[in-house]
Order: structure tokens, then sequence, then C-alpha cells
């Protein structure tokens, strides 16, 4: 007598887990898209900025090719010949590029030194200022020279500076001096750049470190004051530590700008006279790509400058949080 065994196959947990996982992920696109339909006027807001970088950001990205070919603007960028590394290594064998490199360094080197710190200390002192109204108003006078155009502060230092201008007439007064050529005098050069950013910019900066400094509670410096801690002790163990985090980050994204000048400020003080020390990078690519239409050799020195930005961030960052800072990324 045969005995007839009929086995009920049991579910494959795989299977079920691969549809639970379906199941889910389809609950989740649908509950994604739900969300941005309820906030789709926040989406429509962001367009704009979007296509902005799409377009002046990404897209230009393509042309980086160059770098690696010997581009010819009438055979296009698919028929031009393919050199390699040929343009970098021109970068490391020409001494006029290294000039530029070295100048770049130096300028960038003492922007960090001398510019760096004036809107941290700026912070620091309108912090301590108790009444509003003259408080506001210091803000409002050193926010105004963000606004002006470098066009317009070039001009207004040639007036002031040139030999007849009042800073002339001011040593002759009072000192006897004759004419200073500051604008022709090599060694003037990059000081002037520096103080000229120090008194654009540094208002503008103090923006990040009044907004860190406006969560700190109170009660801190109340109780410091009842410790006996005058204004410079509550300054070094309450202010400042409460925008250690923000002077990280801005110097770690200082960093990674490093070889970027600034090019319409140097661009508008240069002359004969001091471009050996006042040529970067910015308008050495100028001048190259478009005067001298080396497109590829421009875009070789571009695009080393944009990887060399991108170690020092990457390196500054890891330093960072090996002191226990968060830093960027």
């Amino acid at each position: 007598m045969e005995t007839e065994f009929t086995t009920k196959a049991s579910p494959d947990p795989s299977h079920s887990r691969i549809a639970a996982e379906s199941v889910s992920g389809s609950s989740r696109r649908q509950l994604l898209l739900s969300r941005m339909w309820k906030e789709r006027y926040l989406y429509l807001l962001l367009f704009p900025g979007l296509v902005y970088f799409i377009v002046y950001k990404y897209l230009p990205m393509a042309g980086n090719m160059m770098a690696f070919q010997d581009y010819s603007a009438f055979q296009g960028f698919w028929d031009s010949e393919w050199v390699g590394l040929k343009h970098f290594e021109r970068i490391f064998e020409d001494k006029e590029v290294l000039r530029v490199l070295w100048n770049t360094l130096y300028l960038s080197l003492l922007q960090i030194a001398f510019a760096f710190p004036v809107p941290i200390v700026l912070a620091v002192m309108l912090n301590e200022v108790r009444r509003e109204w003259f408080k506001r108003l210091i803000q409002s006078i050193v926010y105004l020279p963000h606004f002006i155009s470098w066009v317009v502060v070039i001009g207004m230092v040639t007036v002031f500076l040139q030999s007849e201008g009042l800073v002339n007439k001011l040593l002759h007064v009072l000192f006897g001096i004759g004419p200073v050529a500051f604008l022709q005098e090599p060694g003037s050069f990059m000081p002037l750049v520096v103080l000229e950013v120090i008194w654009k910019e540094s208002g503008w900066g103090t923006i990040l470190f009044l907004a860190a400094l406006a969560a700190v509670d109170p009660s801190q410096y109340e109780a410091a004051v009842i410790d006996g801690a005058n204004r410079w002790r509550q300054i070094w163990h309450i202010t400042l530590p409460a925008i250690r985090s923000t002077i990280v980050i801005l110097l770690i994204l200082r960093l990674g700008s490093v070889l970027d000048s600034g090019f319409e400020q140097i661009f508008l003080m240069l002359n004969p006279f001091n471009k050996s020390v006042g040529d970067v990078l910015d308008t050495y690519v100028y001048v190259k790509g478009l005067t001298e239409s080396d497109y590829s050799f421009a875009t070789a020195v571009g695009l080393f400058k944009s990887l060399v930005g991108l170690l020092l961030i990457i390196g500054a960052n890891r330093l960072a949080k090996r002191f226990g800072e968060e830093g960027v990324f």
C-alpha cells in the first residue's frame, strides 16, 4: 500500500525580505513625492539657484578637457589633439609660472595672517558694546564698504595715493617728505592689497561671528562676574570659545581658496612697475587664456589651482577633526 506524502512549501525568508524591502522602498518614494508636492513652493524658490549652479558651475567643468589637449578653436573639443599631461609638466618647468605661484601664495599668507583675524577682533569688540543703538550704528558703518565695487575702491586708492594726492600732501606738510610713488613701488603693492581687503571686507566678515556670539547664554557672563572674572577673562574663557568652531570652519574654507587672490582687485592695481610682484595665478590665466589664446595651458593652470585648493580643504578638515573640532564635512 502506497502512502502519499504531501508537503506544504514553507515561505522562503529571502523572498519575503525582498518583497518587504520593495514595499518599504515604494512607500518611501511615495512619501518623498508627497512631501515634495506639499513643499513645492519651497522647491520652486530653490530652482533659480539650482539652475545657476548647473549652468555656471557644473556645465563649464566640461571645458577642463582642454587641459589635456592642444586645443584649437577651429577644431573644437573633439577634434583637437590629445597631449595628456604635457601642459601640467609645463607648469613646473616654466619659471614664470613658479614666480606667479610664489606671488599668489605669499599674498594669500599675508591675507590669512593679517586680514583674517580682523573680523574676529572686530566682532569681539562689537560684542562688548552695551549701548544697542551705538552697536548697530558701528555695524552699519563697517558693513558699507563691502557693497562698494572694487573698481570704485581702487579708484579711491589711486586718487589718495597719486603724486598729488591727499596722502602725499599730508606727508609733505607734516614730515617734509617729497612725493612717494606708492602705486609704482613694488614693495608697497602687497601691503596695499591687504589693507584694501581689511577695509572692504572686515565688517562684512563679522556677521557670522556675531551670530555665533548671539547664541551665548548671558548667564555665563553673570556667573563669571560673580566669580570675579574681569572683561579680559570673560572674553578669553566665554567669548572666544563660543566662536572657536566658526573660526575653524572659516579658516578651512579660506585655505581652500589660498590660490585665489581675487582677480578684479589685483588686475586693477597692476601696472608695468609692480607686475613682477603683483602678477598672480588669476591674472596670469587671464593673460595666457584670453590675451595670448593659449587656452590649454591656461586651463591646466586653473585646474591645478582647483586641485590644490581641494587637497588643502581635505587636509585642513582632517587636521581640525584630529584636534576635536567638527570641521566642514
